[in-house]
């Protein structure tokens, strides 16, 4: 490969919440950091442990000479970069300046949206599992979840129940935050899946926020399909949510942006976004953007893939052949795997608290599943040079499912 997805750097003292964060009692959510012995191998913050593109880093550096800062303009580049970008990889060839704005992040613009459409205790539908992101932020600004389970079929694929979704919408739900690909089920949607959902959408006039940061990372020849682009009406509906972080690592640098069509929308949202007066891009995030949607970008992302799919081939091969009572769908998407360990701890009388602390011992800083829901659930990154899976299962092995 023409790019490093191999080499194993030191992220301590860098600023980095999935290495430092480890062992805050201020963090929550943190994994215990391990015992004398073993060192730390970052599995559940949803960055990657792969240095980012260098083109990346070198744009920042240019920017950065030039020792003035003060108020800028958004170059014609920026928007540029995201049109051919979409076009190239996403296959969406109409967008244009306009239907494109800027967002500090995701949860950001999910929040700027949700306050246009319905004010505190409005009910919203969520898949579950569901991402903690989207729990956090309708929770904190006082709206009511309302959950429609996702369910595997019978050859262990994670779908859609669309008449269980029908019923909420007939009780009055009137928005739906769609995670496309699924985070953290690693689901990539068919085309006719979205159609399906958006038509239901139509039908009982359902505004979508479609959060598709993770659109990128496709794997084993799946096809991201912009939820926007499966109707002239889903393009009118629907509030489609990016950003390159996910995909080149960059969110430390904060940038993400909306695509909106729909013109009323488009200005409601961006009147509500601008309130704070802090929802501003930042020059040097900007010329990183510019940097990573270009024709090395591209290439890097598509190599990136294939270390993540190699990564994924390991760790799903390894738990079907090793770990009895670990059953995890192969994501299709995304580098997060969702690990359900059910069958194992009931088989020996463990709770999903044992096993972790176990894991989190031997340095494999995994993340528990019930933030998103999942309730005897790992969620396990897979970002990481492949030396260092191998590691992380190896000690799972050993000390963990087989030691407990």
């Amino acid at each position: 490969m023409r790019y490093d997805f191999t080499s194993i750097i030191d992220r301590h003292g860098m600023d980095a919440l999935a290495v430092d964060g480890v062992g805050d009692p201020r963090i929550g959510i943190a994994p215990k950091a391990p015992r004398e012995g073993f060192d730390l191998i970052p599995m559940w913050v949803a960055d990657m442990n792969f240095p980012t593109l260098p083109d990346i880093q070198e744009a920042i550096i240019e920017r950065a000479k030039h020792p003035m800062f003060g108020y800028y303009l958004p170059r014609d580049e920026y928007y540029d970069s995201i049109i051919r970008w979409h076009q190239v990889r996403k296959g969406a060839g109409d967008l244009t300046p306009e239907t494109i704005g800027y967002e500090n992040g995701v949860l950001g613009g999910l929040a700027a949206a949700m306050q246009v459409l319905g004010g505190p205790g409005t009910r919203v539908l969520v898949h579950s599992p569901t991402y903690v992101g989207f729990t956090g932020t309708l929770t904190n600004n006082g709206y009511t979840i309302v959950s429609s389970p996702l369910v595997r079929d019978g050859d262990g694929v994670w779908r859609m129940d669309l008449a269980d979704m029908e019923r909420r919408f007939q009780e009055g739900v009137r928005i739906l935050i769609f995670c496309s690909p699924h985070n953290p089920c690693g689901r990539v949607w068919e085309k006719a899946e979205i159609q399906d959902m958006m038509e239901l959408c139509r039908r009982y006039d359902v505004t979508v926020i479609s959060d598709e940061i993770w659109s990128d990372i496709i794997l084993d020849g799946a096809v991201h399909v912009p939820t926007q682009s499966v109707s002239k009406d889903a393009a009118e509906r629907t509030v489609a949510l990016y950003a390159p972080s996910k995909t080149f690592n960059l969110a430390g640098l904060i940038g993400s942006y909306h695509v909106i069509y729909n013109d009323d929308l488009r200005r409601k949202i961006r009147k509500q976004s601008s309130l704070s007066h802090y929802n501003a891009m930042n020059v040097l995030s900007m010329h990183a953007l510019i940097a990573a949607y270009s024709d090395h970008g591209m290439e890097w992302v598509d190599q990136l893939r294939e270390a993540i799919g190699r990564n994924v081939d390991y760790a799903c091969r390894f738990i079907q052949d090793h770990l009895e009572g670990v059953e995890a769908a192969r994501p299709q998407g995304t580098y997060m795997l969702f690990a359900d360990c059910g069958e194992w701890l009931r088989a020996r009388g463990k709770t999903l608290d044992q096993l972790e602390a176990a894991a989190w011992d031997v340095g494999c800083a995994v993340q528990d599943g019930r933030q998103f829901h999942g309730m005897t659930h790992l969620r396990i990154n897979l970002a990481l040079p492949f030396a260092r899976v191998e590691e992380a299962f190896d000690r799972l092995d050993k000390y963990v499912f087989h030691e407990v």
